[in-house]
């Protein structure tokens, strides 16, 4: 845990010496309290904790996996919960605001993902049976060393999505509660420990359900009101902020021609076709590498469950993405159209965009309440995901196989506190935007996990050497893309949060070569695939 930790700084400050992140003033409106928002975000917060008391998990089965009990339905709600963190539901928005067309990217990437999924490994996944990404590695590869690194793998990358959560959280607790973004996260940090220490997988599982409720409905409803105030189509303003994009681009409706803004809508105005290709993939094959998603598919109870709730997980998720550029297109045409008195931050356009169509401050109130859900809702996913490796895979299955049911949950809450709290430190000071922070998870889920678990299930051959080696390769791409000068060709070709059009490829190449030179699986491991694929 240690060495996680100091991994962890190290890449912080990498980011951070090397200047490729945008930074903003994180403290707005210090002691100005919002009272309806205030109110509405205690009355979630209660709700959240009560919601983790009465589904509290009885044992450890209940604590990874949730007792495998989670229909289609609630299944794919809380994917999509545990999916649309502060990254989908504020930071999306803020990046397509303030980089148009270009930020389609992270909507077509995180989808696209869902669908690689559903194809490749969902099904494979639950056949599989096991609680944890890393007991797949370790079980499949037959090897101690894939187990652990694996493991630290997945602390890592739930380490660096959840700085991102917590900066959503901080922002949102800052805007509603008027403390310090400091204080602030350290408030959320207390909220999503008590919960997720009380309740477990389990509860998580339906905390992410009700959150995924208020996350819908906090983030249509404003919608409507917004496109009628601003004067567009608000019967479907999805379809309707078409015209506010035209407006941006050419003027019109208050905009002149002299302030408009073509490049809003221009495709590739602030980025290279190669750039937004290259994003596009790594967010998409990130997402079928991520350990917290991938493990939702121990959860439900049959094979066919685990894809059903792929799709319902893709419906839910597209209500929320299917809205996310019209806030980006209100907020834009707001601030081009000349309104004033609003403090913008385009991790917080989504707020924004409410406060600058004159709505009253419940709306923003709303929104705020859903940004935190949304950031509350994947921080427990991961917190679960880190911790479960910390106790499951390396305390369990390495250090300690005879540990009692009673230690291993104790050394699980223990690891949820260290890495709760050691995200809450480097998220005090974050690098970058809550999207871009985001990314470079994605690029170390892409690198790393992705072409282990679509090799180790449909190619018998690939050998725990193979995986080893895969795994270091991944991270070595994933850690040089930013370390890289930024003048660099290598920097240009392999961006620090896409770099997976790179790192993927050599990956599955190299891990192809090095299980041709090595020796094979065992017949056992041949006939255990044998089953995953043809067993129902």
């Amino acid at each position: 845990m240690k060495r996680m930790l100091q991994w962890g700084l190290s890449l912080y400050f990498v980011m951070v010496a090397g200047n490729v992140f945008a930074k903003e003033n994180l403290s707005v409106n210090v002691g100005e309290v919002r009272v309806f928002p205030a109110i509405l975000m205690i009355s979630l917060l209660v709700l959240f904790i009560l919601v983790g008391v009465f589904s509290k998990a009885k044992d450890t089965e209940d604590y990874w996996a949730a007792g495998r009990g989670v229909g289609q339905l609630g299944g794919g709600m809380a994917i999509a919960s545990n999916w649309m963190s502060a990254a989908s539901y504020l930071g999306m928005a803020g990046l397509i605001y303030l980089k148009g067309y270009s930020a389609m990217a992270y909507i077509v990437g995180w989808t696209g993902g869902y669908v690689l999924l559903l194809v490749l490994m969902a099904g494979q996944i639950r056949r599989y049976g096991k609680y944890t990404a890393p007991d797949f590695v370790g079980d499949r590869y037959y090897s101690t060393a894939a187990r652990l690194m694996s493991a630290l793998i997945v602390i890592l990358i739930s380490f660096v999505y959840a700085v991102g959560q917590y900066k959503g959280i901080g922002m949102m607790f800052n805007w509603i509660f008027g403390i310090n973004y400091e204080m602030s996260v350290i408030v959320g940090t207390g909220v999503v420990l008590a919960y997720v220490l009380i309740s477990g997988m389990l509860g998580a599982t339906k905390n992410m359900q009700v959150q995924y409720v208020v996350i819908v409905i906090t983030f249509l409803l404003p919608l409507f009101f917004i496109a009628s105030k601003l004067g567009y189509f608000s019967a479907v303003p999805q379809i309707g902020y078409g015209a506010t994009v035209w407006d941006i681009g050419h003027g019109g409706n208050g905009i002149t021609a002299a302030t408009a803004d073509p490049s809003f809508y221009l495709p590739f105005a602030n980025n290279t076709a190669y750039h937004w290709f290259a994003l596009c993939i790594t967010l998409m094959l990130g997402t079928a590498g991520l350990p917290h998603v991938i493990g939702r598919f121990y959860l439900v109870p049959r094979v066919s469950d685990a894809r059903w709730q792929v799709v319902w997980g893709l419906f839910c998720i597209a209500l929320v993405y299917w809205s996310a550029p019209c806030f980006a297109a209100f907020a834009k045409f707001s601030n081009i159209a000349g309104v004033t008195g609003v403090t913008i931050s385009p991790d917080a356009i989504v707020v924004n965009a409410a406060e600058l169509a004159g709505l009253p401050q419940w709306f923003s109130g709303f929104l705020a309440a859903g940004g935190v859900s949304a950031a509350f809702s994947t921080v427990g996913g991961l917190l679960m995901a880190g911790s479960s490796a910390f106790a499951h895979d390396i305390y369990f299955r390495v250090l300690r196989p005879n540990a009692t049911e009673e230690s291993k949950m104790k050394v699980a809450r223990i690891g949820t506190i260290v890495l709760g709290v050691a995200i809450a430190v480097i998220a005090m000071n974050p690098p970058a935007f809550i999207a871009q922070i985001t990314a470079v998870a994605f690029s170390m889920g892409a690198n790393t996990f992705f072409p282990m678990f679509l090799l180790g299930i449909w190619w018998s051959r690939t050998t725990k050497e193979a995986a080893i080696v895969g795994m270091i390769v991944g991270m070595t791409v994933t850690f040089g893309s930013m370390l890289a000068p930024k003048t660099s060709l290598f920097a240009y070709y392999v961006p620090f949060t896409s770099s997976a059009i790179l790192g993927v490829p050599l990956v599955i190449t190299t891990m192809i070569i090095v299980s041709l030179m090595t020796k094979e699986p065992s017949a056992e491991i041949k006939e255990l695939l044998y089953r995953v694929h043809n067993d129902e």
